[in-house]
């Protein structure tokens, strides 16, 4: 609440009375508590704050309460939902409240402060994507001061309104008003209602003499434009009232939260850095060629660009670094994305030969990986050694230097020891194993023989920068949101984990839970975090990251955000994702099972493995298998060797086996087998206590479980989904609001979360609260009746695709399933006659629409997805463009478009055919103006079509019976 400096008197030594007014619904049990920064307020002890009362007023829980204070008192609050023990059980999202009593204010006033509770959602259009980005030019309005009241407060009846409101999206030359019941408020007439002033922030506020009799007030905000236009906030009206039966207030402060409109709902692209083609890149996508990519965004009618990770990944020097999610250092970019061409304005003409000639033979139908990255180095190399003392001595690279240091010192040192090593397992770095600052100050040091190698890899660091943070500028000044992706892990072998290793659990890996992609879980071999240790200093690695992606993005994506809640958990030993647990989770304890009537527990721990089973899955080669693999356990029954007990010592033995050609079938398929052997228990013993167990995924799958008997079936499976849907939600509740809060308030990118799988009921519930944006693919259906999810009952906080780059693209979907593509054409299109065998540009547009209809805040479209809606672009396989398959643990990630951006803008009538898609739904576009170059070079201004023209031209023809809309709903948070 700002100063008002609207009053001037006498200061007395009475106390001023400040109430506090909040309507809130609660469960029974629940309270809502006032803190703040004053010891009246419990100095942030929520234990020590201001308790409030529910008071019924209408329909509406009204919680009040209320603190005497000094004259001059200020200070900042917040809200609390609380237990009967004050423990919080919910906080108000958002920044601090401010409460500054106006100047002059006498002793024995009373002064109402009407509040609404903050949610995440509110705090929205305070991210940079909107202030920056989207309503850049509200952000940019100059700071009014109000006129202030003439009449003084002289009058026993007069209470002065201080009205309040965010309006984050106004255009230029319109006004905000308040009208309403009373004479001041125009009496619903804008021309004669309150006018606001712009306060900064989008906030718009103004004051009002009222008299008593006045009240109780109805009123609404509106906008109102200089042709005479305005638009009325929606829903019900708002009321204020005031209890003449006491001693009425003063003056009544309104913080009346979000001006109520249409929800904002824009659209977006998504594509990886290394898919992009141009005619200026170097076999791989390059960061300047952002830049062709947002103007081709802006003239289809899109806001927003969305990438993959783009750190270095550079571990293991070979093809599998392709693999985006496994930086090396989450701070350093990736050198693929530079453009050597860009490092200097005077190349030598051989260095320029060089480039063309690599241009010519890396311009492959997919991303060479190695050979890209290797080429780009070596003439790298070439430009350093030319121009090194001119860049590292520069004003721009020292100021780039002294910002960065913290993280690009350790990242070069690693490279350099990497590179020597020829590893980057630093647990075989000898003497440097062990990172210390002094052992860095050392390898950096400029006396070092390999200084050059260092500062080399500064040089490189620079220019990314460089480039990155030019395209990053050149999409907000466009009004194109860049939104960026957070990995949920780093590499075992990586930057972070040699500088940082008390911050990971190295002896565990980070696996996905059996989900939609992969029935026995994947194992994706990162490290587990140690929360524990990061909370000692506030979770400042995390801050750290997400301070350096805000960078160069406005927005960005949480990978795989259910580990914020809980991570699946493997030990290092194993190769695959089944044999795991959560983490943090309630374990059984083995009290509780023996309550139950379990207590063999070697039995159910241990593989259970046969010679039954041995013979049918090994057949005449059971004998071999017994001998190199078992030992005899109990009659009939085999237990592993300690030389092969878990998964990584059974690859290690095969795979020396195999090589002295002793294998009697393939090794691959053994190795299987004897994956399954060893997973066939029922319950996981804890490694670090063995009188806890955690029962194994789909524990009723597994011979061991049948062979029990009934009762302990029973038990079992009762215990098994207790475990998995019920025993943890309130601890992952927990986990979830330490964890992301911590995220969300170190940067101001709007965030959204990837909250695909197995999802906890606690989840969507606290995304909510955090104003965290879901996910949403249709062949994912959340809803576990439906087959295909229904994109108009989406809600508004969420993101809404047709596929993703974890899935096939939408025309490989369609083509791999005949009988689903049946369920669809009739469930979902509505059409009683046999779908086309091909995804036809008819289909394509389609499935869009009903995604650009969609109440969701974002629709957001990978661009094979787009290109389905153009014939000619379908070409190439559907098979081909998928860019990620997560079964596949060693996919290629090589995925290119087969046609460069340039050839993507020349084509007027796709991008028309979309950007009539965006504007028929009523999404939010750029402007349609564009400056562009014709054939002469001369520059023309082109305005872009807004037809309905419908790119659809394929030879299978289809009726379409059942046209699906979706309407925007009004939900708590809008823009």
């Amino acid at each position: 609440m700002a100063n008002l400096g609207l009053f001037s008197g006498t200061k007395t030594a009475k106390s001023v009375n400040v109430s506090f007014r909040l309507p809130y619904y609660t469960h029974w049990g629940q309270s809502l508590l006032v803190c703040g920064s004053k010891p009246v307020l419990g100095s942030w002890d929520v234990k020590k704050g201001l308790l409030l009362s529910p008071v019924h007023q209408g329909e509406e829980l009204i919680w009040c309460g209320s603190i005497s204070v000094p004259s001059e008192f200020s200070g900042e609050y917040s809200y609390y939902l609380v237990d009967d023990k004050k423990n919080v059980l919910r906080r108000e999202m958002g920044k601090k409240r401010q409460l500054v009593l106006p100047e002059g204010i006498n002793g024995g006033e009373h002064v109402e402060l009407h509040d609404l509770w903050q949610t995440g959602g509110d705090a929205i259009p305070f991210t940079s994507a909107f202030k920056d980005v989207i309503f850049r030019r509200t952000w940019g309005l100059n700071i009014e001061r109000s006129p202030g009241i003439q009449n003084k407060l002289d009058k026993e009846d007069a209470v002065l309104v201080h009205f309040k409101i965010c309006c984050p999206n106004v255009e230029e030359e319109t006004s905000v008003y308040v009208i309403g019941s009373t004479a001041k408020l125009g009496r619903w007439k804008v021309q004669d209602g309150l006018k606001l002033y712009y306060a900064g922030d989008s906030v718009w506020q103004a004051d009002a003499l009222m008299q008593k009799g006045d009240f109780p007030i109805k009123y609404k905000y509106c906008k109102y434009g200089k042709a005479g236009n305005f638009s009325l906030e929606t829903g019900a009206h708002r009321h204020l009232s005031i209890d003449t039966s006491k001693y009425p207030p003063s003056y009544i402060f309104l913080s009346d939260g979000m001006m109520r409109e249409m929800p904002w709902r824009g659209a977006g692209v998504a594509l990886p850095m290394f898919s992009v083609r141009s005619e200026a890149d170097l076999g791989v996508g390059e960061f300047l060629d952002l830049k062709l990519l947002v103007d081709w965004a802006v003239g289809s009618g899109f806001h927003l660009v969305q990438l993959l990770p783009i750190n270095d990944t550079s571990v293991n020097g070979m093809w599998w670094d392709s693999y985006p999610y496994s930086s090396l250092s989450v701070f350093a970019l990736h050198p693929l994305y530079l453009r050597v061409e860009a490092l200097s304005e005077n190349l030598p003409e051989t260095i320029k030969k060089e480039i063309q000639e690599a241009r010519e033979q890396l311009d492959g139908k997919e991303v060479d990986y190695e050979a890209t990255l290797a080429t780009k180095l070596s003439i790298a190399k070439k430009v350093f050694e030319q121009e090194k003392d001119l860049i590292l001595n520069s004003i721009s690279f020292q100021k780039y230097f002294s910002e960065n240091e913290q993280w690009l010192k350790p990242y070069a040192a690693f490279c350099f020891l990497r590179d020597f090593f020829e590893t980057s397992d630093h647990s075989q770095w000898g003497r440097f194993s062990c990172f210390t600052e002094k052992k860095l100050e050392k390898l950096v040091s400029k006396d070092s023989l390999h200084h050059d190698i260092i500062r080399f890899h500064y040089y490189i660091q620079f220019h990314l920068h460089a480039q990155l943070t030019e395209a990053a500028e050149y999409a907000r000044n466009k009004g194109v949101i860049l939104k960026g992706d957070l990995p949920i892990g780093v590499d075992r072998n990586s930057v972070d984990t040699w500088v940082y290793p008390n911050l990971f659990r190295m002896n565990t890996s980070t696996g996905a839970p059996p989900d939609y992609f992969d029935k026995n879980g994947q194992n994706w071999g990162f490290p587990t975090y140690n929360w524990e240790e990061m909370s000692k200093d506030n979770y400042a690695w995390w801050r750290a990251r997400l301070t350096q992606m805000a960078k160069y993005f406005t927005a960005y994506r949480i990978d795989h955000i259910l580990g914020f809640f809980r991570i699946w958990e493997l030990p290092e030993h194993a190769m695959t994702g089944l044999i795991g647990k959560f983490r943090p989770s309630i374990p059984l304890s083995k009290e509780e099972l023996e309550k139950e009537g379990i207590w063999d527990f070697d039995r159910l721990s241990l593989p259970y493995v046969r010679q039954e089973i041995v013979q049918e899955k090994f057949g005449a080669s059971w004998t071999f298998i017994v001998s190199n693999f078992l030992n005899d356990y109990q009659k009939g029954r085999y237990e592993f060797k300690e030389d092969c007990d878990t998964e990584k010592k059974i690859a290690s033995k095969l795979k020396m086996l195999a090589e002295k050609c002793m294998l009697l079938e393939s090794e691959d398929k053994i190795r299987r087998d004897l994956f399954d052997l060893l997973k066939n228990i029922v319950l996981i013993r804890d490694p670090e206590d063995s009188s806890k167990f955690y029962p194994r995924f789909n524990l009723e799958d597994t011979s061991s479980f049948q062979d029990l008997d009934d009762h302990s079936k029973n038990v079992l499976k009762r215990l098994y989904y207790d475990y998995y849907f019920h025993r943890q939600e309130n601890l992952w509740r927990q986990n979830a609001l330490k964890t992301l809060p911590a995220l969300l308030d170190s940067s101001d990118m709007l965030a959204c979360g990837e909250d695909l799988g197995l999802v906890p009921a606690c989840v969507h519930p606290v995304m909510q609260e955090l104003g965290l944006i879901g996910l949403r693919i249709q062949r994912m259906a959340s809803e576990p009746d439906q087959e295909f999810g229904i994109p108009s009952q989406y809600s508004y906080m969420t993101v809404c695709a047709p596929s993703c780059h974890d899935c096939s693209t939408l025309r490989a979907w369609w083509e791999e399933d005949e009988g689903r593509r049946c369920r669809y054409f009739k469930n979902v299109v509505g059409s009683d006659g046999i779908p086309p065998s091909k995804c036809v540009p008819e289909i394509a547009h389609f499935v869009l629409r009903q995604h650009v209809e969609a109440p969701s805040m974002w629709a957001i479209f990978p661009l094979q997805d787009l290109l389905a809606l153009k014939e000619e672009y379908t070409t190439r396989p559907a098979t081909e463009e998928t860019i990620n398959d997560p079964t596949n643990p060693k996919h290629y990630w090589r995925y290119r478009v087969h046609v460069t951006l340039e050839s993507l803008m020349n084509d007027k009538e796709l991008i028309s055919s979309i950007k009539d898609l965006v504007c028929a739904s009523g999404r939010s576009h750029p402007s349609i103006e564009e400056t562009e170059t014709d054939e002469q070079g001369n520059q023309e201004t082109i305005v872009m079509s807004t037809g309905k023209n419908q790119v659809a031209k394929g030879q299978e023809k289809i009726s379409i019976g059942k046209q699906l809309t979706g309407v925007p709903r009004q939900e708590a948070c809008v823009l």
